[in-house]
């Protein structure tokens, strides 16, 4: 359930009682403020109908003026509340569209904190791979902060906001450019390792690739739109980034351009799936804009993403066949 405050003008209450009266919540009410000509009203609703209300409610005040629609998650009530009907359910796990968007812009927004994370886990990712160190790959995945720009330039996409998609896609460049900039600089420090498995694995480019990315980004997309924590799919984001990104940084630093080139094309192809399934997810879920000219623009923005971005996955997949860059590369190579 969540609890809805509106504060609005005494003169404008009326059109929102009407519309909270048509969505049937558990319970509402109203009362006078301190504030002279104001009011508050309070909604308890179920999670499934707080989105069509927050919407009907956003709508009737569009040319309103000193209003301010907070929600609120409620833990429990007493009594408790007739449970909702089966389809009405489904979308009690959808997380209202302005918190996911909040949460997403601020994982999406390049801050100096961004930067060092994204330095230092490429760092621990970088010596992990160099000396066949599983575990210090896996640390260097949890530290790793790539989910937050590939979340926001999918909802972005998904919404038709240009300037989430510029922030996120500025932010993701800008994490990958120090990733591929740090491993470069380790390149010079410490001699590379051909015989680690860890930083081979890395030049094979496998259709188990794709799949590997299109679930991460399909997880952590699902995650999100539930309201769930999003850190252990992060994980799995940052194991389709960070490692062949590492990789890409030390082989080219070394000149080892044909094992760069592998490793390239795999954080290319991971990025571009990755991308894929999270813009799918959030359209599977519903979450697109309120008014109806903003959703034909975010229709027409996700098609054309779709389009693009699933041509160049057909014609990864068609490079990784054709070249056998599945295979494992030898030092003879």
């Amino acid at each position: 359930m969540k609890q809805v405050e509106i504060h609005l003008k005494k003169r404008d209450s009326d059109i929102i009682v009407r519309a909270i009266k048509a969505f049937e919540p558990i319970d509402w009410i109203q009362f006078d403020i301190e504030q002279a000509d104001r009011k508050m009203i309070r909604v308890l609703t179920h999670d499934g109908r707080c989105q069509l209300l927050i919407d009907a409610v956003s709508e009737a005040l569009e040319d309103c003026r000193d209003w301010r629609v907070t929600m609120i998650p409620v833990e429990a009530s007493l009594p408790e509340p007739r449970e909702l009907e089966k389809d009405e359910a489904a979308s009690n796990l959808r997380v209202l569209r302005e918190e996911l968007l909040d949460d997403v812009v601020k994982d999406a927004t390049l801050t100096r904190d961004f930067l060092i994370l994204s330095g230092l886990s490429t760092i621990v990712a970088a010596i992990g791979l160099n000396s066949d160190g599983v575990a210090a790959v896996i640390g260097a995945m949890v530290i790793a902060p790539l989910l937050g720009p590939i979340l926001g330039f999918a909802l972005g996409a998904g919404l038709g906001n240009m300037g989430l998609i510029r922030q996120s896609g500025g932010t993701l460049a800008a994490g990958l450019g120090v990733a591929l900039l740090v491993a470069f600089l380790i390149s010079f420090a410490l001699p590379l390792n051909l015989e680690s498995e860890e930083l081979m694995a890395r030049t094979q480019v496998r259709l188990d690739s794709v799949a590997l990315a299109l679930a991460a980004g399909g997880a952590a997309a699902l995650s999100m739109a539930q309201g769930k924590s999003a850190v252990l799919v992060g994980v799995m984001v940052a194991a389709a980034l960070l490692p062949p990104g590492a990789a890409f940084g030390l082989f080219m630093g070394s000149q080892e351009w044909t094992l760069a080139a592998r490793s390239g094309m795999l954080l290319f192809l991971n990025i571009v799936c990755l991308l894929v399934s999270a813009l799918a997810v959030f359209r599977l879920k519903g979450i697109r804009p309120r008014g109806w000219v903003d959703q034909q623009n975010a229709t027409r923005a996700f098609w054309i993403n779709v389009s693009l971005s699933g041509a160049l996955l057909v014609a990864l997949m068609v490079l990784i066949v054709v070249l056998d860059l599945g295979e494992k590369v030898t030092l003879g190579d």
